[in-house]
């Protein structure tokens, strides 16, 4: 019994301390950075609120911060609506080969990020495969969908999709396809049946799959640094820039906890109501 007690104490304390080491201490850390200064790539340890100050009123912050909450909702409204007639496809035709779908999914993350955009590149640029299939048919090439918002929503797109597919998946493969016959059998036609069953209850799924889009892209430094050009700059690449060529660390801090605060209220919101047993995630099967 003794020996039961103290495996679960070390099973537990295990992941603690990993938190607690990877996550708390820097977070911790970012926090007393936000207060401080620095000057000539130098931290001047005086506590201070110009960081936030500079974040609140500066227009070039705000509106970076705006531009990337539009993107990350727009990424994330239509990321969900793309998974879902994916995923529900593999549920209920994939049959024996859903396995071999579901693993399809994992290809893209056989990758770096860097080298998938790299390729993505190649495919948006002046001279890629897009606007070279164009110019071969007579068509004039398409100049927005490189370095600008556009090549960077596709990306967020292509990035994400496995995700958010994945999600509704894991929420689709719970999910009691008898009820959705017994609404038919009823007497409810396919529109009724996927507004008042399927999609109600697997509800908590979407959400966990639209805050796998939303927070990554609201945070992202390397999409728009690739693909944004000179107007695609997003909250998270300035963010990352004040660590760089900057050199403004602690003004990158306070950057660091508005995102973290935001983002965790966004997941407080978006957690409402949500019911893990229905999404997949907790590995007990339907409930």
């Amino acid at each position: 019994m003794q020996n039961e007690t103290m495996h679960r104490r070390l099973m537990l304390d295990i992941p603690s301390g990993f938190l607690l080491l990877f996550f708390v201490l820097p977070l911790i850390a970012l926090v007393v950075l936000s207060f401080w200064q620095t000057e000539n790539y130098k931290i001047v340890r005086e506590w201070t609120l110009m960081n936030y100050g500079t974040l609140a009123t500066e227009s070039a912050y705000i509106t970076f911060f705006l531009r990337s909450l539009a993107m990350a909702v727009g990424v994330a409204v239509a990321l969900v609506t793309i998974a879902w007639p994916i995923a529900y496809f593999i549920v209920r035709y994939g049959g024996r080969y859903r396995i071999i779908f579901s693993l399809l999914l994992v290809i893209p993350f056989l990758s770096g990020e860097v080298l998938r955009l790299i390729a993505l590149q190649g495919m948006l640029g002046p001279a890629g495969l897009v606007n070279g299939a164009l110019i071969r048919m007579g068509a004039a090439p398409l100049r927005m969908i490189m370095y600008s918002n556009a090549a960077s929503f596709i990306a967020f797109l292509y990035l994400y999709l496995p995700l958010v597919v994945t999600t509704i998946y894991l929420s689709l493969i719970n999910f009691d396809f008898r009820l959705a016959h017994a609404a038919s059998a009823c007497g409810a036609n396919r529109f009724k049946v996927f507004t008042e069953v399927v999609w109600p209850l697997n509800l908590s799924g979407t959400i966990v799959g639209f805050m796998l889009a939303f927070i990554p892209t609201l945070s992202a430094s390397l999409v728009p640094r690739f693909l944004g050009g000179l107007n695609g700059t997003l909250y998270g690449m300035s963010m990352a820039q004040q660590f760089g060529e900057s050199g403004t660390w602690a003004l990158g801090a306070a950057m660091g906890v508005v995102l973290f605060l935001f983002s965790a209220v966004a997941l407080a919101i978006l957690s409402f109501g949500v019911d893990l047993r229905r999404t997949g995630f907790t590995g007990l099967g339907r409930q």
